[in-house]
């Protein structure tokens, strides 16, 4: 570098070199960063421009009177982080778990969607799998669980006691193709549906008719459109008279409090969706109140497990990093949860936690738990366990390049820049560290096995059951 001297004064460019080393590596992520957007957009078909596009545009729309907690988005982070400050108790969120509830999803939807897809849930991944295709397998699983042809049979039944029948009657004990009724005349709920991206893709490989619930309204106009956009959930009038227009659609509603009639539903799931419940008998036992008798209900719970110890203060410390930055009031035991739902009236069928299901990622090969010894990494044959996306990378081909120091500041001065331009609302920036500090926690928390996000519970309504 040029250096200036003269007379008894001296001064030296020199000092810019100390920047430079800082300046050096940051220009080189940038630039990288850069280029991979542009290399994926070309050769890919993630399309991370053509998502951003929409992203910003979907920000604009929500400020202009699509929030359901406040007026705009930097009144709605206020009253997030008012409910989770140190000051406000458990109770308090409790009791005002709507306000809580409605001020996160106001918030994280947009950053849901533009990150990580219409299915707001984690999966562990095996070997040769993509994303969307644990994804899917994760969701299929659940739906798996829920009986449906048991419920068809029910409903087939019925329809025969009540004279009403879709297959041809031939009036002989000869069975014939077409003889059953459509599977879309099976009711299935979605508890917490979020913008319902494993509503519709439970409805694809099912066939049944699909109802999501979910507290945001947001979410709700933003699911119907999704929704409405797909010819495959449009029913034909013609073959399915009776039937509603459309296979699946999603409901306003508190789960505490449905806006459903007693046993009007075969079947119900929820996918990481009642970990926000105030009180989790409460919320079973609606559930247990909207179901037929002999229904099945199944779901992914989020819960801490038997390693929490809640004398050690990282585990509190990850405990409330998750609770911050995922819009939860409280974080439930596996222990308590299980029993909620016997207190509910359910009959327990199934319960364990799917985290430590073999899937051939590092795990420890007699307990399936997470490990990185090198007993556990003999085991692992490509599988991924499901917070690798939360875990920090220099990699900047994945979203996990945000978790590392540079990414962080990145993302934090982008959306600075972007609400100064009026691109994005003010307090989008706020959001987004609100967002990767509950990532960061959930990733922890895997990593040390002390919280799961797939605790599954399958519990049955008893055939006695009275309304």
């Amino acid at each position: 570098m040029p250096t200036y001297r003269g007379g008894s004064s001296s001064f030296s460019f020199n000092r810019g070199n100390n920047n430079d080393a800082v300046l050096s590596p940051l220009l080189l992520s940038t630039a990288a960063t850069l280029g991979a957007s542009i290399i994926v957009q070309l050769i890919t078909p993630a399309d991370p421009w053509g998502k951003s596009l929409r992203f910003l545009k979907q920000l604009g729309r929500q400020e202009r009177g699509n929030l359901t907690s406040a007026s705009n988005v930097e009144s709605s982070v206020h009253e997030y982080e008012r409910l989770h400050a140190n000051s406000t108790s458990v109770d308090e969120r409790n009791s005002n778990y709507t306000n809580l509830v409605n001020s996160y999803y106001d918030l994280a939807t947009l950053f849901y969607e533009w990150g990580w897809g219409a299915s707001f849930h984690f999966s562990n991944r095996h070997a040769h799998e993509s994303f969307e295709e644990a994804t899917r397998r994760h969701e299929f699983y659940l739906a798996s669980k829920l009986n449906l042809s048991g419920a068809l049979g029910k409903v087939g039944d019925g329809m025969i006691a009540n004279g009403v029948n879709d297959g041809e009657k031939n009036g002989s004990d000869e069975a014939r193709e077409g003889s059953t009724p459509s599977m879309a005349r099976v009711k299935v709920l979605d508890v917490g549906c979020g913008i319902g991206g494993p509503m519709r893709n439970i409805c694809k490989f099912t066939g049944a008719d699909v109802t999501g619930l979910t507290l945001n309204q947001y979410q709700v106009d933003r699911g119907n459109e999704l929704s409405r956009a797909d010819a495959h959930f449009r029913n034909t009038k013609d073959a399915h008279a009776g039937l509603a227009d459309v296979r699946c659609r999603s409901v306003q509603g508190d789960f505490m409090k449905q806006p459903f009639e007693q046993s009007s539903f075969d079947a119900a799931y929820a996918i990481e969706a009642t970990c926000h419940a105030p009180d989790r008998v409460g919320c079973y036992s609606e559930i247990y109140r909207v179901l037929k008798p002999g229904a099945i209900f199944a779901c992914y719970e989020w819960c801490l497990t038997d390693k929490y110890d809640a004398e050690n203060q990282e585990h509190v410390s990850i405990k409330k990093q998750i609770e911050e930055g995922d819009g939860l009031p409280d974080i439930a035991s596996t222990h308590h949860c299980l029993t909620a739902l016997k207190k509910a009236g359910f009959e327990i069928l199934e319960e364990r936690d799917l985290v430590n299901d073999e899937y051939g990622g590092w795990q420890v090969a007699a307990t399936g738990e997470y490990s990185t010894s090198k007993e556990a990494c003999k085991h692992r044959r490509g599988g991924k366990p499901w917070m690798l996306p939360l875990m920090p990378s220099w990699n900047p081909f994945t979203q996990r390049f945000q978790f590392n120091w540079f990414g962080l500041r990145l993302t934090k001065y982008s959306l600075k820049v972007m609400e100064f331009l009026r691109l994005a609302p003010a307090g989008t920036s706020r959001t987004q560290i609100l967002l990767q500090s509950g990532g960061m926690g959930l990733a922890l928390g895997g990593e040390q096995g002390i919280f799961t996000p797939m605790y599954l519970m399958v519990g049955r309504v008893p055939l006695n059951k009275e309304d």
